[in-house]
């Protein structure tokens, strides 16, 4: 009994030694484990936060491209309403994952879905508005038609945020696009010093007659 006891005691100590050993490895695999997957979450979320920030810069520039084409008469509402429908790169909220059950996926994914649906219908509204408004070229070329006498780019802008004060017009706009008039032949621009003015096309033909009729009148 005593040899059968002894040789009992030293198995339950090798099997006590093993249990250990097992042990000691399983939590270190879990520990290098649980720091991979830390480092790789923070990996992750720096991308995420870089690519918000260039997505908002092309956000930002395709605004002020937008903005420039409709100022320059060339307006594409349905190019404004494909980019509507962009979406944003959500931040990144917490450095825990979070599971998320099968029904709540569905829930989620319907709210996205429907939530797109709404961002689509809402730049068409708001692009058909804008449409029904006149073009900058549009204003400019009729404030030349009612004035008689040559007007500056700074006064032809003067006048229209006078007449328009829900829009936003701003001299070099306005100067690029007086200088696209003059390039189709739909105004005229005469220099008087170090100052440039302009006028209607229709208003300086009949001016530009006036010499061969008094050479014909000779």
């Amino acid at each position: 009994m005593s040899a059968d006891y002894r040789r009992d005691h030293v198995m339950s100590e090798a099997n006590s030694s093993h249990a250990t050993e097992l042990t000691s490895q399983y939590i270190a695999q879990v520990t290098g484990d649980l720091e991979r997957n830390a480092k790789e979450q923070e990996r992750i979320g720096l991308e995420i936060e870089a690519l918000q920030e260039q997505l908002h810069a092309l956000q930002h520039n395709h605004t002020v491209l937008v903005n420039m084409q409709q100022a320059l008469g060339g307006a594409n509402p349905a190019a404004e309403a494909d980019s509507a429908t962009v979406p944003s790169v959500p931040h990144q909220a917490s450095a825990e994952p979070k599971q998320i059950k099968p029904k709540k996926a569905a829930a989620a994914s319907t709210k996205r879905t429907e939530s797109k649906k709404a961002a689509a219908k809402a730049p068409s509204a708001k692009a058909s508005t804008e449409a029904t408004k006149p073009t900058l070229v549009d204003l400019i070329r009729g404030h030349l038609e009612q004035e008689s006498e040559p007007r500056s780019a700074a006064e032809i802008t003067t006048a229209l945020t006078q007449a328009h004060p829900d829009r936003s017009v701003k001299t070099t706009v306005v100067r690029t696009t007086l200088e696209g008039l003059v390039a189709k032949s739909h105004a005229h621009r005469t220099k008087q010093g170090s100052s440039v003015f302009y006028t209607t096309a229709a208003a300086s033909e009949p001016a530009a007659a006036d010499p061969q009729q008094e050479a014909v009148a000779g």
